[in-house]
């Protein structure tokens, strides 16, 4: 018999055993003292959280309603340990080819012009969505064609608004490593943002 305990996980509400919250609590303890003296820390631990409810998520059925220790070892080798990012630039090279198996095909609303399909499809095919725009417009030109492919792919694909779901259109795993490496260029976007404006000012 074990003990069962009642979490909240970015809003999700699960049942876990003792010794599954224990190696939890001790994973995200890591992660918070990781990036603790950062700006954008705690951003990067509530994307962090969002990645293991969904992952959680996945594994909890009809059957089993209970989080157990295999699954948070299967989160932690997904996500991957603070110390495994440390300092692999090197390794993130080699694999880049690997990255390719996580794409999923979303609407990016960050770079869109109308409804985000043709940047989404540019970050899926890692090619320059100011091709995909062209076609669309040639076919419109040329029939209704454009028109109704593009309403389509609007009402079909989801739109990418987490972290994971933006590098999962970019073909990058969801771990630890790229969530913090996704928010800090956000943050440093939005402070150079702000800087130019102060400047213009």
């Amino acid at each position: 018999m074990k003990r069962t305990l009642t979490i909240n996980l970015a809003g999700m509400v699960y049942n876990i055993d003792d010794d599954a919250y224990a190696r939890l609590k001790a994973y995200l303890d890591r992660i918070e003292g990781y990036f603790s003296n950062e700006d954008d820390g705690k951003d990067i631990l509530h994307d962090i959280e969002a990645r293991i409810a969904e992952i959680l998520s996945e594994k909890i059925t009809q059957s089993r309603q209970v989080v157990t220790i295999k699954d948070i070892d299967e989160v932690i080798a997904i996500m991957g340990e603070p110390n495994d990012f440390a300092d692999d630039e090197s390794q993130s090279q080699t694999d880049n080819t690997h990255k390719r198996t996580y794409r999923r095909m979303y609407r990016d609303s960050d770079a869109r012009i109308i409804g985000g399909v043709c940047s989404g499809l540019g970050a899926y095919w890692n090619i320059d969505p100011t091709l995909i725009r062209i076609v669309f417009i040639v076919l419109a030109i040329f029939g209704f064609a454009g028109v109704l492919i593009y309403l389509i792919l609007w009402i079909v694909l989801p739109e990418a608004t987490t972290v994971a779901q933006k590098l999962e259109m970019r073909g990058e795993p969801v771990n630890v490593s790229n969530i913090s490496d996704f928010i800090r260029d956000e943050f440093e976007h939005v402070k150079k943002s702000m800087n130019f404006k102060k400047t213009k000012k």
